[in-house]
């Protein structure tokens, strides 16, 4: 037993010796620190120092050594790897310098793991290094979780489904609530301060912190409704005449959308302001067969009358209505022979009026027109009359849907009507001019 015992323990004293040669906590550092300094004659204060001193410049060297290797060697193979393979991630956190910050952390954590041995006599500066080490840590941290949020929103913008939604905003706020977590954090390892401590007081700053972010968090709550209810996607064509914005969406982020108006320059709105006020989305336009015409004709009211047979005939020489004007001259013939009706006086009975021809004209006008979409609505209608006469309303749609090419065929079809207006012996409405004056004075 005895014999056992004393195995037991030669063993125990093998494996300390072998510990005490593998270990390299700080205080055997130290330890072999002074028992070569003290060969070299050095003691009391004068070997603290100049230990700490050397300490210190070998820290630092190592430091700088494996920053370079990181900077020069590790991303030069990192870059490499990333240009030979096929997926965009690694190309966009390369292009973001990610690898770049990630490479600051290496002597960062090297110096904040050496301080309790640089500084082993001075428990002060040790506290101090290890926090200002800590602080540049996490600062680090920030840098590299806002890089790779910054490559996760260019890798998905480019995706089909997300190409056209407001991922900025997410990010944005992503970018918010990260900065802000590792903030706290700092705070809590500078002033030594417990973090369930520094969370409780900034319970008490909430109201400021409500009031400070109220645009953003307005702007967040926009962004998630314009999302969900797809009310607004980038490239949409969005009018909103309150901030004089008139184009193409060109971003949508956490508080503000940006417009490119059609003169090139750019609006920026708040993006609640999609949520509280009008606007008018060209989406659905884009999206149809045609782009939707309704514009009218002011008649001139004393020029309305009914049709006399000299009338009739100069309109039924006309290729598009003739036929209609034959048939319907027919129709009222008969129908006012069937009922006795004196044509002395022409308000007896049914007649044609000029400005229902025009309107039938302008009917099968726009049906003959190819530029015209024949699939959809197409009609001409006659609006209550106003101080501005009786309008007759174009309510067409057209084939194209570009907004120069649909101007010229909307400018093609109205020169067209505007002349044709004399033909029915009635005249466009305008406003007396000072010309129209002069001559009634003469």
């Amino acid at each position: 037993m005895a014999i056992e015992n004393e195995i037991v323990s030669d063993s125990l004293d093998t494996a300390s010796k072998v510990a005490n040669r593998l270990d390299f906590g700080p205080s055997v550092i130290v330890s072999k620190s002074n028992e070569l300094l003290t060969d070299w004659g050095l003691e009391g204060d004068t070997l603290i120092y100049t230990r700490t001193a050397i300490l210190g410049f070998l820290v630092v060297a190592a430091s700088f050594l494996l920053w370079w290797l990181t900077r020069n060697i590790m991303l030069s193979v990192i870059h490499r790897i990333a240009d030979k393979t096929k997926t965009t991630w690694d190309d966009e956190l390369v292009k973001n310098k990610f690898f770049s910050a990630c490479a600051h952390l290496v002597p960062l954590l090297l110096m904040d793991y050496f301080m309790h041995v640089v500084f082993f006599d001075f428990k002060n500066l040790t506290d101090i290094g290890i926090r200002l080490t800590d602080f540049v840590i996490i600062f680090v941290l920030i840098i590299i979780a806002l890089r790779f949020l910054n490559t996760a929103r260019a890798v998905l913008s480019e995706r089909p489904r997300l190409k056209d939604k407001p991922i900025h905003s997410f990010f944005q706020l992503a970018k918010i609530v990260v900065t802000t977590i590792f903030g706290l954090i700092m705070i809590s390892v500078v002033f030594n301060i417990d973090l369930i401590v520094v969370l409780t007081s900034m319970g008490a700053m909430m109201a400021v912190i409500l009031l400070v972010f109220k645009d953003t968090i307005l702007g967040f709550v926009g962004s998630i409704q314009l999302a969900a209810n797809d009310m607004v996607r980038i490239g949409d064509w969005v009018t909103m005449e309150k901030y004089g914005a008139d184009g193409d969406v060109q971003e949508i982020t956490l508080t503000t959308v940006k417009v490119q108006n059609f003169d090139k320059t750019i609006t920026t709105i708040p993006t609640y302001s999609f949520i509280s006020d009008s606007f008018k989305n060209w989406r659905g336009m884009e999206e149809s067969d045609g782009r939707r015409v309704t514009r009218s004709l002011n008649i001139q009211i004393s020029s309305i009358k009914f049709c006399t047979p000299e009338m009739l005939a100069k309109y039924g020489e006309i290729e598009l209505i003739k036929d209609y004007v034959s048939e319907k001259e027919t129709q009222i013939a008969e129908f006012n022979a069937s009922n006795d009706v004196n044509r002395k006086v022409l308000l007896n009975g049914r007649n044609q009026t000029n400005i229902g021809v025009l309107r039938h004209y302008m009917e099968c006008y726009l049906k003959k027109n190819q530029e015209i979409n024949q699939g959809m609505t197409l009609m001409v209608r006659q609006l209550s009359p106003t101080e501005k006469g009786v309008a007759l309303q174009v309510y067409a749609f057209t084939n194209t849907k570009v907004w120069v090419d649909y101007e010229v065929v909307i400018g093609d079809i109205f020169d067209h009507l505007l002349a044709a207006v004399p033909f029915f012996d009635l005249a466009v409405f305008e406003n007396p001019s000072g010309k129209d004056f002069k001559n009634l004075k003469n």
